[in-house]
């Protein structure tokens, strides 16, 4: 709520509700950023910060058939006159725009290093050089001069911008964009711009045509790096919906090589893996071979190059490529999905588009430029029109005309007999010639031109295309009115001037569409092997093999915390002091080097949050897991049957536990005779293992000892009547035996002062 508060006339203080001036701000920096940053506009398809650039560039003369200009000039000249925001985020707008493994049609010419389909990144801006791509010139920066669209203010007000190109195509289709706003991204792929401009003509002569009927024309999306869309059946309602996911495989093809061996060849990528992710589409292969996924290969090169990728998988010669290839399409990126979001700005405001919404915006946009510039045409048409009549008009008086010239004083005397017939002070030859200049009706821009007239226009030739020009200037008057006029006659030009362009610029698909089945996987189950467990104390947890284990006893026992042994179609479970049990299979635990860091176990299993220790960890298939003591803080005990927790579940609770209690022991019983409990005020309590009842892991137990208020049972140990039972208490060594009597559960203990 605000308040106004009237300090005097001129300073006011507006008080308001912090949290609602808050939520104004962010909404009004969101909205920036969405219109004026991150998305599209759907008329021409450009970020603000793309058009700027091209703009700019096409105001400094870099014309496609021009020398090219350095990108560190384009940069500094668009950030100094239109797009304060830095020069990286120009100069990466740049860079994409030279692209044509990311664009349709690249919109900027580069000259030199812009960066790789492999992720190279571009050199810096003062190495490389650019100008305009003709189709930038054509198709959307022609008939900037003719009003076509809006001009806005700079951001100091010192310039004009335009709002948006003239675009003659549906640039957002064709160039696809992507970007990421506040609280919205956009996503759009590529298309071919034969189909596309085939689509908007096909709205043009049927506004009622339905999304369906489009995609006749507009199969899918047309990716610049080929591979093959394998969901077309799903492609109507991602194009009726403007989101949806295209599945996109890489194209691979089977070589025989030399030795009778077989080579695998990617020489198509998904859209999705330009960059980096090619490098990470190598890795994910090696790892399946080191996880032995996969035994057929004996060599990968990456053979690619500026004239296209070449990934070659050379074969063992009786390994299946055709099973390959699956294990390619289903383990790794070769095939991925593109997440496909029509989001642009529409009418000032995002919105998501179908395919229908984005040729019928631009269409109308096409209307409204063309409505515009014809107007402007028409406008100099006329204003030619009408000095062109001025001129034969004065050509057929001209005797009059050289007569009221040498007779007035100056200019403004003869300008004023031509245009309002006065005579007064004009020197006449006759009486005649002064009553014909009373007559004379010129308007000011016939009298002008009549005055400016050279008298080499009085030549026959000079007169004759006087007249041919007026001709022509009618027939154009004529054409432009019906232009204006006739709905038909002005999509006839906007249709003329989309296939001018398309026979010009337009290319053959790049991407097959199609219906592929699901990849059925036949993975061949590894052979199960004797592997260590090793758990650190900090729970990263990997196994290795038993050689490497024996190679590397002394450091795996000292460095980990749990040492397990099992097989690698195993289990390891473990108990938590919150009483539950995890279990996890080894299958997904890391198998590799001894030194791997391995993986976190709460990245293995349904860890909580809340569970602060792990009290045991075991392989539950192993032939001592057979009866399990567990004691809580509280005091309460029990022993439960091992089979209780021979399950395939991920989570089990182990055991009931009362409010606010914890587990603090659960020890796996091997013929101990003794249980020592000890509190945290160093009162200690041994009896028999045989005084503790076995019950089931649903039950809470009974009492083991009898505990002072406030105290809690820190430490159990289990020992035999002989051998070595020594701890330690107050930094001093202490033998159970010794120092703490045999006794009896639910009995009080003993105090152990040191």
């Amino acid at each position: 709520m605000k308040k106004e508060v009237l300090i005097n006339e001129e300073d006011r203080i507006l008080q308001t509700e912090y949290s609602e001036e808050m939520s104004r701000s962010f909404i009004d920096y969101a909205m920036s950023v969405i219109v004026a940053r991150a998305l599209p506009d759907v008329r021409d398809g450009l970020k603000p910060v793309q058009r700027r650039v091209l703009f700019d560039m096409n105001e400094l003369g870099m014309h496609y058939d021009k020398d090219f200009r350095k990108s560190a000039r384009i940069v500094g000249d668009t950030m100094g006159k239109y797009h304060p925001h830095g020069d990286s985020s120009i100069y990466e707008a740049l860079v994409v725009m030279t692209q044509d493994f990311k664009k349709g049609i690249p919109l900027v010419d580069g000259h030199g290093n812009f960066g790789t389909v492999e992720g190279d990144g571009a050199a810096a801006m003062r190495y490389t050089e650019a100008r305009l791509e003709k189709i930038t010139e054509v198709g959307l920066l022609t008939d900037l001069d003719k009003d076509v669209v809006d001009f806005q203010p700079n951001f100091d007000e010192t310039l004009k911008e335009p709002t948006v190109l003239p675009a003659r195509f549906p640039n957002l289709l064709i160039n696809g964009s992507e970007g990421i706003a506040v609280g919205m991204a956009t996503n759009i792929p590529p298309h071919n711009f034969t189909e596309v401009i085939d689509a908007c003509r096909a709205y043009i002569k049927n506004n009622d045509i339905t999304t369906e009927e489009l995609m006749e024309y507009v199969k899918g999306p047309d990716f610049p790096t080929g591979g093959i869309i394998v969901n077309k059946s799903e492609l109507l309602n991602i194009y009726e919906t403007g989101t949806g996911k295209i599945k996109v495989r890489g194209k691979v093809e089977i070589e025989n090589a030399k030795g009778g061996k077989i080579n695998v060849v990617v020489t198509e990528i998904p859209y999705t893996m330009i960059g980096a992710n090619i490098g990470k589409f190598l890795n994910d292969v090696a790892t399946l071979i080191d996880q032995k996924k996969t035994t057929d290969v004996i060599d990968i090169t990456n053979q690619s190059s500026k004239d296209g990728i070449r990934i070659v998988f050379e074969l063992r010669k009786d390994a299946n490529p055709d099973n390959f290839i699956n294990l390619l399409y289903k383990k790794t990126r070769l095939e991925d999905t593109f997440g496909f979001n029509m989001l642009a700005i529409s009418d000032g405001r995002p919105e998501t588009l179908s395919l229908k919404r984005v040729i019928e915006e631009n269409v109308k946009f096409q209307y409204e430029i063309n409505t515009r510039k014809y107007n402007k045409l028409l406008e100099k048409e006329l204003e030619k029109k009408e000095i062109q009549e001025g001129l034969i008009r004065a050509v057929n008086i001209i005797d009059l005309i050289i007569e009221i010239l040498r007779g007035s004083k100056d200019r403004a005397m003869a300008k004023a007999c031509m245009t309002e017939g006065k005579t007064d002070g004009i020197k006449f030859k006759s009486k005649e010639s002064k009553i014909m200049a009373a007559t004379l009706d010129f308007t000011e821009k016939q009298a002008n031109a009549i005055l400016d007239m050279r008298l080499y226009k009085l030549i026959g030739l000079e007169l004759n295309a006087l007249f041919d020009e007026n001709e022509e200037t009618i027939a154009n008057i004529a054409r432009y009115q019906d232009i204006l006029s006739n709905k038909d006659s002005m999509s006839d030009v906007i249709i003329e001037e989309m296939e001018a362009l398309k026979a010009e610029f337009s290319h053959a698909r790049r991407t097959p569409i199609i219906d592929a089945e699901e990849i059925v996987l036949e993975e061949k189950k590894p052979e199960a092997i004797d592997v260590v467990f090793l758990c650190d104390r900090f729970g990263y947890a990997k196994s290795v093999d038993t050689t490497t284990y024996e190679r590397n006893k002394d450091a795996a026992d000292s460095e980990n915390k749990y040492v397990i042994n099992t097989r690698s179609d195993g289990r390891i479970c473990f108990f938590t002091d919150l009483g539950n049990m995890h279990m996890i299979k080894m299958s997904t635990v890391p198998f590799g080097k001894f030194r791997d860091k391995g993986k976190p176990i709460d990245n293995l299993c349904a860890f909580d949050s809340k569970e602060e220790r792990v009290l045991l960890m075991m392989n539950p298939d192993d032939a001592k897991f057979k009866e399990l003591v567990f004691v809580t803080e509280g005091s309460m005990m029990k022993i439960v049957d091992g089979a209780e927790f021979d399950v395939n579940k991920r989570l089990v609770q182990a055991t009931k536990l009362n409010d606010k209690d914890k587990l603090v022991s659960v020890h796996l019983l091997n013929q101990e005779k003794n249980i020592v409990l000890r509190t945290e005020n160093n009162v200690f309590l041994r009896f028999g293992v045989d005084e503790i009842p076995e019950k089931k892991k649903g039950a809470v137990g009974v009492r083991g000892m009898k505990l002072a208020a406030g105290d809690l049972v820190k430490d159990v140990y289990f020992t035999n009547n002989s051998g070595d039972n020594i701890i330690t208490v107050n930094d001093k060594p202490f033998d159970l035996h010794q120092r703490v009597k045999p006794g009896h559960r639910d009995t009080k203990g003993t105090k152990i002062r040191g």
